[in-house]
């Protein structure tokens, strides 16, 4: 007896099944994450000014280099999914190991290379002189946190390479929780005052690491796989994430740039980019987590030899972030008057604002596509290409960037140059889409 081929519809419903089923605790995840700053400035704001802004330069700090080894994450999803994808659960998961040994590995080097040059980073930043010692204090603590930080992101790839993104879900809430009550604790109840919202935040770090490893060992264990470092997989697991690190921080020179050119309009034009730097990275969140749910997918497909699944399923994650995208865009226009001024009242501020949060409303479909088809690429390890893009894109958004004060232009005429800078992003990603190169099978790349 033969089963009939599923049709289109049955075959669209089981993807939608599959990338609500990542995406959504995938979103949880990522809101977590930026959750931990807000809860330590509240916290750390009432013990006084110079204090919070020692915090906010430390943060920046902080919040930089784990950015910069985001690929561990992204690296380790693609390929632990292919091995899923193959039927090799034991290869997936020492797969997985390897990343966290090379986490560790970069966490203690940051950790060596950041101790002693504290105080010259936060000066490099321009932190005044009350606000120096509490950022040095700060950064001091909280980087012995660096490698626990690094870890999280790689044990995140195992678990969502495994198609897990809930157990990173509950671990992210348990870790937002315990860094609240530690950080009152800390601070007001030990009288640690910004050094104990630091210790606070590392104590809550490495206990989400803890809870990882604990979840990763005991699927070693039940498969087979060896916990002790290799040589040949850690170098494999670099090899793999280079690529995505020059991605990157090609992406965080273009948010750089784009923050410099802001700060040469005026103040106003400056203090509107933020708010608007704020949402945008708000909304990248929801649209980032289909990008995570096509890492898991496409790389699971690849691996079972499916490029035809791949490719479809590609397909519909890129509808989900048309629509996702629209459904944004408008929702930030539609809202507009009730959020705005709860940023500000400055009627200079909101005047630079309203334009341009209107180019980034209707940009928000062009994020979509893009977001997605960049997750379908990590998926299928095609890490290089994204580099190239990248830096392409960065190449023509720079000198347009650039332009922007000396032409007389505003933050709309800026954010007009970041969707440019997102146009070029999607048709270099499209092209690579269309071409079926990405389309590698096997259990590796």
């Amino acid at each position: 007896m033969h089963t009939a081929p599923a049709t289109p519809k049955a075959v669209r419903r089981q993807h939608d099944r599959e990338i609500v089923s990542l995406a959504v605790p995938a979103f949880g995840a990522l809101v977590a994450e930026p959750l931990f700053l807000m809860v330590d400035s509240a916290i750390v704001g009432h013990l006084g000014t110079p204090q919070l802004a020692g915090l906010a330069i430390a943060s920046a700090l902080l919040s930089t280099a784990v950015s910069v080894f985001v690929f561990l994450a992204y690296a380790t999803t693609a390929a632990v999914a292919r091995r899923v994808g193959a039927g090799d659960l034991k290869a997936a998961i020492r797969q997985g190991i390897d990343g966290i040994w090379l986490a560790l590995l970069l966490g203690a080097a940051v950790v060596a290379l950041t101790l002693p040059t504290a105080s010259w980073l936060v000066d490099l930043f321009g932190a005044s002189d009350t606000a120096a010692p509490y950022a040095t204090t700060y950064l001091r603590i909280s980087i012995l946190g660096i490698p626990a930080m690094l870890v999280v992101l790689a044990a995140t790839g195992v678990l969502r390479g495994l198609q897990d993104t809930r157990t990173p879900l509950y671990v992210a809430i348990g870790g937002f929780a315990a860094n609240g009550a530690l950080n009152l604790g800390l601070v007001y109840g030990a009288g640690l005052g910004i050094a104990g919202s630091a210790w606070g935040t590392v104590i809550a770090q490495f206990g989400m690491a803890a809870a990882y490893l604990l979840v990763v060992v005991r699927g070693a264990r039940r498969h087979g796989a060896s916990l002790r470092p290799d040589a040949a997989g850690i170098r494999a697991s670099a090899q793999a994430g280079a690529p995505l690190l020059i991605r990157t921080l090609s992406l965080r020179a273009v948010l750089m740039i784009a923050t410099a050119v802001a700060a040469r309009l005026g103040d106003a034009d400056v203090a509107a980019h933020q708010i608007i730097l704020s949402l945008w990275s708000l909304m990248a969140f929801a649209l980032d987590a289909i990008a995570i749910a096509g890492q898991a997918i496409i790389g699971r497909y690849l691996g079972a030899d499916d490029a035809t699944g791949a490719r479809q399923v590609c397909r519909r994650m890129v509808q989900w972030g048309v629509v996702s995208g629209i459904a944004l865009g408008a929702l930030l226009i539609l809202a507009r008057p009730l959020f705005v001024p709860l940023f500000t009242g400055d009627p200079a501020v909101q005047d630079a604002l309203f334009p341009a949060l209107l180019v980034v409303a209707l940009s928000q479909p062009i994020s979509g596509v893009v977001f997605v088809l960049d997750g379908v690429l990590m998926g299928a390890g095609d890490g290089p290409y994204l580099a190239w893009a990248m830096l392409l894109t960065l190449a023509v958004f720079a000198p347009v960037a650039l332009l922007v004060p000396a032409l007389g232009g505003g933050l709309t005429a800026l954010w007009g140059a970041m969707t440019l800078m997102m146009l070029v992003r999607m048709a270099t990603l499209w092209f690579r889409e269309r071409s079926g190169r990405w389309l590698v099978t096997g259990a590796t790349r």
